[in-house]
């Protein structure tokens, strides 16, 4: 364990931070996510049985600089007929800290730009459409 770091985030999830450039996306899924699928086309696919997607941004935003110049935070939209859990934009939000705006994407177009991203961590969310997209910004000179 190393100080500072939260718990919910494991050595693989540590690495595959660390790795990521500027622009790379991470996608945090809920756990009925295809994430496996997409992985066979290029993501890493690491889980995180059992931690809620709350949790793991909560963990996570205080090594990631989110992407200053693209919106970086993108969620999945509801399927027409459907219908969005407020509390779930909510809890993402107090997790990361972040006021900004926030890209609601189409399913389909959604599992698309999943398959491109750097990483999928598939989570225990069970919330529906608790999948969201964090692009990675500069980290800035200290």
């Amino acid at each position: 364990m190393l100080k500072g770091i939260s718990p919910v985030v494991s050595p693989d999830l540590l690495k595959v931070l660390a790795e990521m450039g500027h622009g790379d996306e991470i996608v945090f899924s809920d756990a009925h996510f295809p994430a496996h699928r997409f992985g066979r086309d290029g993501a890493i696919v690491l889980r995180a049985d059992g931690l809620m997607a709350d949790e793991l941004l909560k963990g996570v935003i205080p090594l990631f600089e989110l992407d200053s110049y693209a919106t970086p935070v993108v969620m999945m939209e509801a399927v027409k007929g459907d219908v969005l859990d407020p509390a779930v934009e909510k809890a993402y939000r107090a997790a990361l800290g972040y006021t900004g705006k926030i890209e609601l994407m189409e399913r389909y177009a959604f599992y698309e730009r999943s398959k491109k991203a750097y990483a999928i961590i598939l989570t225990g969310e069970t919330r529906k459409y608790g999948n969201v997209i964090l692009k990675k910004g500069v980290t800035p000179i200290l």
